[in-house]
């Protein structure tokens, strides 16, 4: 069996607005002790008042050790973390969080990157911003997409001096037909890693964009639902080989509901196919895979238990 991750109780040292409905917050030891190290597009599980857990990106440099940032988006219409989180916390407080995780990583061996950032989606790619141009690892451009100035987190940070010329930032008005046009910058795969976080209309652009790009070059991390949507669901099993057990997972139901239904814990965050934090191998049987998070090469053995499902009767997995 999994088990959800361990937590630590962290002091928030700072929690205030930075855009419309965009909060920062700022967490530190509470006895000022250095912090576990993270690398850039690590992500923190937060406990937020309300009792879940919510995943959250860290978006300062890595190189810092004093201090976690995130920021989170207040979503009225959401689940209910992030105004649990936004209305409930403040400076003082403490929150309880795991250690740094990674399934946004920055290849080992890349030197040279193309950023696309949407939203809220910025909040990994600014950590990856901020260590490649504070290590000198590289060359990068970043593409930061919003709806308007206001609506704009760290603006007036990637508009400083030191990038100038390595970042754009457009605004559309919240009119598709003045998107930013990526064409140009995808059109000729140059030997550069490509890193995209944002809502599902940028994933999917980029992802028809860049399909002749050499496999393992473009990488996704998704803030929004996933594509399940207007899809037939059937019943199926799912065969847990660690645990022995057969569980039926009916069409109403997702695999994670009828595996943690049977006992069985699988750590999950965002429950729509777009963090990775529920990533499960799949040992055999045809899945249909409705997140926006595995890469092509992984398909055929790994499977987001929180939104895919089955084409075959029965997957089994390693649970």
């Amino acid at each position: 069996m999994t088990s959800e991750p361990l937590l630590h109780p962290l002091s928030v040292a700072a929690a205030r607005q930075i855009a419309r409905d965009i909060y920062l917050f700022e967490l530190r030891d509470r006895q000022g002790a250095a912090l576990a190290e993270f690398t850039a597009g690590a992500h923190l599980s937060v406990q937020v008042p309300i009792g879940v857990l919510r995943k959250y990106s860290l978006c300062n440099d890595p190189a810092e050790r004093d201090r976690y940032v995130i920021a989170v988006k207040r979503e009225e219409q959401g689940r209910g973390g992030s105004l649990s989180l936004v209305d409930g916390i403040r400076a003082g407080d403490t929150l309880q969080a795991s250690a740094p995780r990674n399934d946004f990583a920055l290849h080992p061996r890349a030197n040279s990157f193309i950023f696309i950032a949407g939203g809220i989606g910025i909040t990994p790619i600014l950590s990856m911003v901020r260590h490649v141009q504070s290590s000198g690892r590289g060359r990068f451009r970043l593409y930061y997409f919003t709806r308007d100035p206001g609506s704009t987190a760290f603006i007036d940070e990637l508009g400083a001096p030191e990038f100038h010329g390595k970042v754009r930032i457009h605004h559309d008005g919240g009119d598709a037909a003045n998107a930013f046009d990526l064409w140009p910058v995808l059109e000729r795969p140059s030997g550069t890693h490509v890193y995209c976080c944002g809502p599902r209309g940028l994933m999917d652009s980029v992802r028809d964009m860049s399909g002749h790009w050499p496999g393992g070059s473009i990488h996704f991390e998704s803030f929004g639902p996933s594509a399940a949507v207007n899809r037939q669901n059937t019943p199926f099993t799912v065969h847990l080989a660690k645990s022995g057990l057969t569980v039926a997972v009916a069409a109403e139901s997702t695999i994670l509901e009828a595996v943690r239904a049977a006992g069985v814990r699988v750590p999950s965050s965002c429950e729509n196919g777009t963090c990775g934090s529920c990533k499960t191998v799949l040992i055999s049987g045809r899945a249909e895979h409705r997140d926006l998070v595995l890469a092509e090469e992984e398909r055929g053995n790994r499977i987001m238990v929180c939104c895919s499902r089955a084409v075959s009767a029965e997957l089994v997995l390693d649970l």
